[in-house]
Formats: structure tokens, sequence, C-alpha cells
């Protein structure tokens, strides 16, 4: 979903049909609660004695199309007395509102001896009768299911209505009729919309799913490749459930009104008791007790009989903190399944998007219907291997066959939208701004009319250090075009200072894509820091990898390194991964160093500087829960991880292979994850630790990743010099947590900020044999000192804390760290302050 979004979000950043038929007659207003003037949403409208009708929007708006004269239209809406209002047979178009009384009944006479708020008896036996209605009580269930996406712009303000790309999308959108508007009456401009048809799978215990995606269609701004995109707008990604304590929208852990803790964070009204087609429900109100919380306010109806949840109709008050967003509501009903469990029917979601009030916003539309349900018919565990199967000809679906298929009726306003967005997408400046949108997003330039290769990674086309000057880089990459099985990706770099180049080439070959079975071979020659080797969770960080590699690099130990390696990785069962590498490097230092060739080590021994490894590295990867998505040639893991990820690796050294100088073993074991506190927040940790029984120098040791840049990162020692502590056995614990609004919103002024406080801490154990400690001279053969190392004191662990604020100015995030032992060491800073930039919702 992060793809998806990360789409939207540069359209917004960056930007800062059906033809009118005559003689039909058109009639549009809002349909609005009698008592208080309040929209309506999803109220129907409709002619009665006729399958004439129209859905209002979430604003309680409607548009309604007739080919045949009516003399009235009548409205709606559950909880509400339907109305009907005499209409002209000619006029055209007409106005026509409507404000529905409620349809509360008469409650017999209750007695109430106690003070206690009558619907919290309610949700004490929604509590009680969870297990029995929530659908993970199911063995499995599968369902069809079809889902429609669309994106406009909204309140576009006169600086962006003004440049080309925007004039020729209104225009379109004028031509054939009245565009749509927002709450507060403006125009709104068609963006993107998609339709996908699917077959989804779910299985418990053990947790599987599968969606089959047999139909999609992508209409308007739309990248070029869309089969990725058409996988994270299928089902899978709206997956609406309130049992659970958390439902997480938009990447925020959102209480649930029925979560075990309910009454922590809601109050609630008992307001009526309404007939929901078959079922008798109580209608609740439901609000939090404080609007910062991510938390939701609206109604929920729950079954007289069986305490199940039946609708939903809620919504995130405007002053929760929540970045970039300035509306969330989600509409819900479920129905029984044969076994009992409510499964959802219908689901409609409206987000609204923006940078700041004053800008340019995306209206966002989701619309899941869900039909042909099935229980209780579990596929054999194999079945589950690919959470995602596109079908090849899903993206090349007749236009037609949504018109003919889809489950439910596009309102005239979503017909036009449709035919408007197919003639956007053939703009020339529409085109043009994709092509930017594309760059910015995946850092990539297509290259040459078909497409087969793209430029890139264009943010590293420039650095400078003080080794090899200014930096000039060239890479590319393969796409699909070429071969949906190869990936071949390269690059040729240039410093101004050391006059040398450096160049790299990968290619992977794609040899069964259920299990993802890969092969992959890759060779540098390029120059790297001894301070980042082995350290790959450190360069997920694009930010903090370039301000290592920028600059003054010399703290971080420089050096030559050639690197080839063959790879074979596949998944032996369901997120179970199982690499096989063999690598050969060889590393020439930049720097003052050397080691003792013999088991002599005392001066004037046999010593070198260059060295050569050879390795076989086994590594198994259990990642339960993680999503994986594929597009083509590529693998993605998306959302968050909530359960441990593990990884154990195990490499071996080969003495003599290719001319390699040491034999040794390394062992390391690695679990993250991310786990949902509720109210408390949300706290990630990674645990690390490793062991290496074999004597080698200190570069193939385990460099503890420091950090002297102004830069945070979480996967670094961020008071710790570059190289500064070197381990051969070691285990480690990086946590954060990220408390959300949970002390800042109850602060009255601090919480208009919409600041996050967070705390963070590293903990690291570790030692150095003495026999690892003597393979390093402490001079050269010329008596200068060389730069050396430092092994942990045992039982004394390298500590740091911090706690800093998140989400100043919507993206910086300040940290200050204290260093808490090992204070006393030359050059070393015990307190600091580094900042990040960070876009989070």
């Amino acid at each position: 979903m992060k793809y998806a979004f990360a789409w939207l979000g540069v359209l917004l950043l960056a930007l800062g049909v059906q033809p009118a038929v005559a003689q039909r007659i058109v009639f549009s207003g809002q349909i609005t609660e009698a008592g208080n003037g309040q929209p309506v949403p999803f109220a129907s409208v409709y002619v009665k004695g006729t399958t004439a009708g129209a859905t209002a929007d979430e604003n309680g708006r409607y548009e309604l199309v007739l080919v045949q004269p009516a003399d009235s239209v009548s409205a709606s809406a559950v909880g509400y007395r339907s109305r009907t209002r005499k209409v002209s047979r000619t006029q055209t178009p007409q106005t026509v509102n409507f404000a529905l009384a409620s349809a509360a009944q008469q409650l017999g006479e209750v007695v109430i001896r106690s003070v206690e708020n009558p619907a919290y008896a309610i949700l004490r036996k929604v509590q009680q009768h969870k297990k029995q209605n929530e659908k993970t009580r199911l063995d499995a269930f599968e369902f069809d299911s079809y889902n429609r996406i669309e994106v406009s712009l909204s309140d576009i303000t006169d600086r962006l209505a003004k440049r080309k790309v925007i004039r020729d999308m209104a225009s379109v959108a004028s031509s054939v009729g009245e565009m749509e508007r927002n709450a507060a009456g403006k125009p709104t401009v068609p963006l993107f919309a998609s339709e996908v048809m699917s077959r989804y799978y779910v299985r418990h215990r053990p947790n599987r799913e599968r969606e089959e995606i047999k139909h999609s269609q992508l209409h308007g701004v739309a990248p070029r490749d869309g089969t990725l995109l058409s996988q994270v707008l299928g089902s899978s990604f709206q997956d609406y459930d309130f049992y659970p304590n958390w439902q997480v929208v938009m990447g925020k852990d959102f209480i649930s009104p029925i979560a075990d803790g309910w009454r922590i964070t809601y109050d609630y009204d008992l307001e009526d008791t309404v007939q929901i087609g078959a079922n008798r429900c109580y209608q609740l109100k439901v609000f939090p007790r404080r609007a910062q919380d991510l938390a939701f306010t609206g109604r929920i109806w729950i079954t007289t009989d069986s305490y199940a949840l039946r609708r939903v109709d809620l919504s995130v008050d405007p002053k929760a903190n929540i970045n970039f967003v300035d509306q969330i509501r989600v509409y819900q009903d479920l129905t029984p399944s044969t076994a009992g469990p409510w499964l959802p029917q219908r689901t409609r979601v409206v987000v609204g998007m923006k940078p700041t009030p004053k800008q340019t916003g995306l209206l966002v539309r989701f619309n899941t219907v869900n039909s042909n349900f099935q229980a209780g018919q579990p596929h054999d565990l194999p079945f589950y291997d690919q959470p995602f199967a596109a079908d090849p000809n899903a993206l090349k679906t007749p236009a037609s066959f949504f018109a003919q298929n889809r489950p439910d009726t596009l309102s005239a306003q979503e017909a036009r939208t449709m035919t408007v967005l197919d003639s956007v997408g053939k703009l020339p400046s529409v085109r043009t701004f994709l092509e930017v949108a594309d760059l910015v997003v995946n850092g990539y330039e297509e290259l040459g009319p078909r497409g087969r290769f793209e430029l890139g990674p264009i943010l590293s086309t420039y650095t400078w250090n003080n080794v090899e000057g200014h930096r000039l880089r060239v890479g590319f990459r393969s796409t699909p075009e070429l071969s949906p099985n190869w990936l071949l990706k390269g690059y040729t770099a240039y410093g101004t200072r050391d006059g040398e180049f450096k160049y790299g080439l990968s290619v992977d070959r794609i040899l069964n894509r259920p299990n993802w079975t890969v092969f992959s071979a890759k060779y540098s020659h390029d120059i790297d820091l001894v301070a980042l080797l082995d350290n790959e969770l450190a360069l997920e960080s694009p930010l903090f990898e370039a301000a290592a590699r920028f600059g003054n690099v010399k703290p971080g130990l420089p050096l030559w390194r050639d690197m080839t390696s063959v790879t074979a990785q596949s998944d032996l069962f369901h997120n179970f991964t199982q690499k096989l590498t063999l690598r050969h490097q060889r590393f020439d230092p930049l720097y003052n160093f050397s080691y003792y060739t013999t088991d002599t080590h005392e001066q004037g021994a046999p010593t070198a500087q260059n060295f050569n490894l050879s390795e076989l590295i086994l590594e198994s990867r259990y990642a339960p829960g993680e999503v994986l998505i594929q597009n083509q040639n590529r693998r993605y893991a998306v959302g968050s991880m909530k359960w441990p990820v593990f990884t154990v690796r195990y490499t071996l050294g080969l003495p003599g292979v290719l001319g390699s100088d040491f034999e040794y073993q390394k062992f390391n074991l690695s679990v993250e994850q991310s786990v949902q506190l509720g109210q408390l927040g949300r706290t990630e940790y990674i645990f690390d630790a490793g062991y290496i029984p074999s004597t080698v120098p200190y570069p193939v040791l385990k460099n503890h990743l420091g950090n002297e840049s102004p830069i945070y990162t979480s996967s670094a020692y961020n008071l710790m010099r570059y190289s500064e502590f070197v381990s051969d056995r070691y285990a480690s614990l990086h946590a954060e947590h990220y408390f959300e609004g949970l002390f800042i919103n109850s602060v009255p002024l601090l919480k208009k900020l919409d600041w996050r406080l967070l705390a963070s801490g590293n903990v690291l154990y570790g030692g150095v044999s003495q026999a690892n400690q003597n393979t390093t001279p402490a001079y050269d053969a010329a008596g200068v000192p060389q730069p050396t190392f430092r092994a942990l004191t045992p039982g004394t662990p390298y500590v740091e804390l911090g706690y800093g604020v998140e989400n100043i100015f919507k993206f910086v995030r300040v940290d200050f760290l204290h260093r808490l032992t090992y204070r006393d060491l030359p050059g070393v800073r015990n307190f600091g302050v580094k900042v990040c930039a960070q876009f989070k919702l």
C-alpha cells in the first residue's frame, strides 16, 4: 500500500466520459438530517416502482439521471423515515434536497436503577460474544471481491489551476458535463480510478491469505507499469476489521470501538433500536474521550440477539494527530456466514489528504463489494504460498467488462468520471507529468522509446568526498519490457581526485515465481568503508548512507573492494526463504593498515596489507505474516512486521580458494518486529547476536556501526565513532518506542503542535579474543601508529539512551542522545543532538 500512496503523495506534492445525452432529466441535491442539518451519507435516491436510483456520497450529495419522466423522487436511509417529493416532468436540471426525519422507535418503559450508561451493558455483551462472531473463528472462508478506487483533486488553489496540466484536465472534465463538487461546493478534478475483481481466500491456524486478481482496469493518471499498482489496489489492502483491538488505517493504529479496553478510549450513547434487513439492532453513538487520540467517532449498530457488529459508520476527528489527512470515513455492512461469524459485505472508505489547510488536496474513495461467500473449505497450505496471483491478462480486460459485471451501479457522475479519466490519460501534458512523477517515486528515467532500460538512481549521480573528490555516477537497470524473468543492473563512476573508475554489474534470473526461486550474479569494483561492511540494515536508510559516504570518509576507514558473488534463493515454504551465496572479495585499504600473516604476533613479524576472502554464506529468513507482492522481475515486502522476523546466517571462510587468506566461521541471529501497544503507541526493536570463533584481522570481524554524521539512524549507535568497537562475540538490542500523542495530547498548549514523543535505546554486549586483538600490529614497519579498534570490556555493555520529538513541521525528527558507558574515552561525545527527515502520517 505504501507504493500506491507514494504515487498519491507525489501527485499531491508535485501539483503543490460518458457524454451528456439530450432529453434526459437530471436531479441533484443533498440529503440531510431534519433535526440538525447534518448530511446523511450513502442515502438512496430512487423513483418508486422503477429500477432507477442513485446513492449519495459521504456528504449526502447525489445526482440522479432519468431517461423517463417522473412525478416524484424518494429518498431513504437506515434509521430515517423515507421522504418523497414532487418534481417537474420536463425541467432539467432540477435541484431537489431532502431533509429526513429520524425513524427512532418508541421504546417500552425502562426503569433505570443505577447511574451506569445503558450502552455499557451492550458493550460488555459484545465482548462476551466476540469469539463466536469474529471471522477468525472460521477455519477458512473465501469470496468474490470487487474493489473500486477513485482519486480526485479537491480545493484546487488559484495558482495550481493556472498550470497547463490542470487546465487540460479541467477542460476535459468540463466538456462532458458539470464537474463534481466537494462538501464545500468547490469543483473537483478527477485524477485516477481503478477497478479490480478478484477471488479472495483466507485460512486460519495457520494464518494464510491469497488473492487471485481476475480483472483489472486503471483509468487516468496511472504509471507506465500498472502490474504492481493493480495488486496493492486489490482487496488485500482494504481489509477493515473492527473485531481486533486495533484497526490499521493509513499505517496508523486506531483503537476499535469494540476493543477490549473500549471504556478507556471511548464513550457511548444508546440512541435507538432500528431494523437493518433481517436484523434488529442497537444504534450506538461512539466518540473518543480525547479528540486528539487515534480513535473514531460516529455510529455502530449491534444486533440485539447475537451482539454482533452489523454496521459501522465511523470517521476520524479532524483534531486527531495524523499528518496530511483532513478526513477519514469508514462505512461497512457485515453479513453472517453459513458458519456463524460475520464477514464484511460492503465497505466504503473516504480519505481526504492535504499538506496544509490552504493547499490543494486529494480526495480518495474506496468502494469494496464482497459476494459469493463460502466458509469451512480450507485449501492445502501450498495453495496460499503465493499471496497474490494476478492473471497475466488481468490488465487487458475489455473496457465493456466492468460495465456488464460490476456488482454495483455507477452513478451518473461516476460514469462521467470514468469517461473523463480515459481521455485525461492520453493528454500529452499528463503523460509528461507522469514521467516526472515516476522519476521522483522510483528514481529512474526511462531510456529509449521501447522502455527496455532505465537510467538511475538519479539521486546517486553526484557526490563528493575527500578520497574520490567529485564522484560522477551513471547507472541503469532493465525493465520487464526487455524480459520479465531477467533483471540487469549496472553502473560506472569516476572520481576527479583519485582519477579512478568504479563500476558494477549484476544479473538476476527468475526461475520459479510461486516460490520466488532466483539465481543472481554480481561483480563490483569500488571504494567502500570498513565501518559499513556487513551492516545491511543501516544501508536501508539512503539518507544515512549518503551522509556516511559524503564529505570526510577517512574516519570510516576507506578501502578498495572487488567483489564477485553468485546467489541462489528460494522460498522453502510460505515466508521461509533460503539463500545460498558464494562470494569472493579482495580488499586494498586506503589507510595505514596491516596484519600479521603468521602465528607470530610480535613487532618485526611478517605482515601484509591486502587480503582476499572466499566465503560460503547460508541464510534462512522466516517472516510470518509478511505480505510480498511481485512486479514481474522484482519482489517487495509491504506492511509492518506484526510478528517477529527471524534471520539466521552462517558464513564459512574457504582458505586457498581463489587466493583466500583466511579460514573462519561466523554465526549470526537477528530478530526484528514492530509491536502494537494500542494507546501506549508502538515499539520497534532489532535484536542482533553473533559469534566468530576464528582468528582474523578486525575488518573481517563485526565492526559495530557508529555514526559520526548529524543524521540520526535507528540501525547505528549514534554516539559511537566509526569502527570504535569491534567484536567477535556480541549481542545487541536496538529499540524505539513511538508514543504517538499519548502525553502531548493531554497538554492544552502543546497538543495544537501535533508533536509526538519518542524514546530510544541501544545496548551492546561484546568482546574480542586475545588472539584477534593480536592480529593487528600497533605500528607499521616504519614505526607509524596504525588505526586500531577497541574491544568492549566483559560485563560492561555500551549503552546509549535517547528521547526526542517527531512530527515537527510534519516531517522533522529531533533526537537527544546520552552515552551512558565508556564516557571517558578520548574523542567521544557523551551527549548529542541529531536530526532526520521522515514522512509519516
